[in-house]
């Protein structure tokens, strides 16, 4: 970092990140033994001190190198940065106060200030240092302020300094959903690495909100699969694909966005340092819900022509008031299925989220694939009728067909 005053003052101000060192690996060059360079390679690799004993060909590295430049400073991350105020002159300064304030397009945050309650003296020569942590929260520019300020013989003075970094995106986290017929969610995130090294994820959570729960999909948790480390090393450009299933606490929403919840992600990178994300809420669009759902609970695959069969489905009540129904079979739109029983019957009273189980007969007298329909449920309370149209269906066979050609 480096910052410019304005005049000369008997204080100076050093900042400098710290950052652990990086692996400083050899590049190996080989050839074939036959080759025109014969064993010269190889004897330049053996004495190349980067080169781990054992591992020529490896690619390496167990020698460490120094940070040369301010690095990179990815979101999540805990920026650390070294400060010292450092008189210069051979004189006396009081009330020396110092404060470091972080800059963002947001907001302004003060991460190290010595009050002015604790003022302090400093003689010629004299250091004041200490290290100040803050985890970076925000994309984009952020600028780091420092101020010092003291007196010297009865005069006021302060200066300031401005040290300026960018905050880079360290993973992309792309999310899908998919929505089975009992109403249950699934959750699909694919979390790539882009940042310019590797990383091993740490933790990968859900926090759920109000409106879910989430369901195990196995038995084997994911606490065990962190700590035994599978497929938990990321490196740059690899992605991790983690499935979540959740289940909705209601059994109808009023809006048609939903808040699934938020993705909690914690790794560490080559020396152990840690970074945590959490994506903001993620939303859902939910289809519009119909008032009664017509669910089949037991119904055949096979069925025999002009033999009689049975069907068994559940009228769910979606809505939060109450439904008096009656049950209307009508014609089927295919003819293949012809209903057999009383149309028109008052089924009775169901609560909202409540069910009612009904048992249909239907007489096949077409061959082939046939779709059930013909199904209206009328909620006499308000009139209003529900159609349901195609949800399930059944094959017929004709068994003479098959007696004869056993037969032949």
């Amino acid at each position: 970092m480096a910052g410019q005053t304005q005049r000369d003052h008997l204080l100076t101000l050093k900042v400098m990140r710290l950052t652990k060192p990086a692996l400083l690996s050899s590049v190996p060059v080989i050839n074939e033994p036959w080759d025109m360079p014969g064993s010269t390679l190889e004897s330049a690799l053996k004495a190349d001190v980067r080169t781990p004993s054992g591992l020529l060909r490896a690619s390496l590295g167990e020698v460490l190198s120094l940070p040369q430049n301010f690095g990179n400073i990815y979101l999540g991350e805990t920026f650390s940065s070294y400060i010292c105020v450092h008189n210069d002159s051979q004189q006396t300064v009081q009330d020396v106060v110092f404060k470091a304030e972080l800059q963002t397009a947001s907001q302004r945050i003060t991460v190290y200030g010595n009050h002015r309650g604790n003022l302090v003296e400093m003689v010629g020569a004299a250091s004041m240092d200490d290290v100040i942590q803050h985890e970076v929260k925000e994309l984009g520019t952020h600028i780091l302020v420092c101020t010092v300020s003291y007196q010297y013989q009865g005069e006021k003075l302060h200066f300031r300094k401005f040290f300026k970094f960018q905050v880079m995106k360290p993973l992309d986290v792309k999310t899908k959903f998919y929505t089975v017929e009992d109403g249950d969610l699934f959750l699909e995130a694919q979390i790539q690495n882009i940042m310019t090294q590797p990383l091993f994820l740490e933790t990968v959570a859900l926090e759920p909100s109000h409106l879910y729960t989430i369901q195990t999909l196995k038995e084997e948790t994911d606490t065990t699969a962190f700590a035994e480390g599978r497929a938990r090393y990321l490196a740059d450009g690899d992605t991790k694909q983690v499935l979540y299933r959740l289940k909705p606490k209601q059994v109808n929403f009023a809006r048609n966005v939903s808040a699934v919840g938020k993705l909690d992600i914690v790794w560490r990178t080559n020396f152990g340092e840690r970074g945590r994300l959490q994506t903001s809420q993620l939303q859902h669009m939910i289809s519009v819900t119909p008032e009664l759902r017509l669910q089949v609970l037991i119904s055949p695959s096979v069925v025999s022509l002009e033999q009689p069969f049975d069907i068994r489905v559940a009228a769910i009540n979606m809505t939060e008031h109450q439904m008096n129904l009656r049950l209307v079979l009508a014609k089927l739109k295919t003819g293949g299925l012809l209903w057999s029983g009383i149309s028109g019957k008052h089924i009775g009273e169901i609560t909202p989220g409540s069910q009612v189980e009904l048992t249909l007969t239907a007489l096949p007298v077409v061959c082939g694939l046939q779709s059930i329909g013909g199904v209206r449920l009328t909620d006499i309370s308000c009139g209003k009728t529900h159609e349901f149209e195609n949800f399930a269906q059944v094959f017929v066979q004709d068994p003479r067909s098959a007696q004869l050609d056993q037969v032949l």
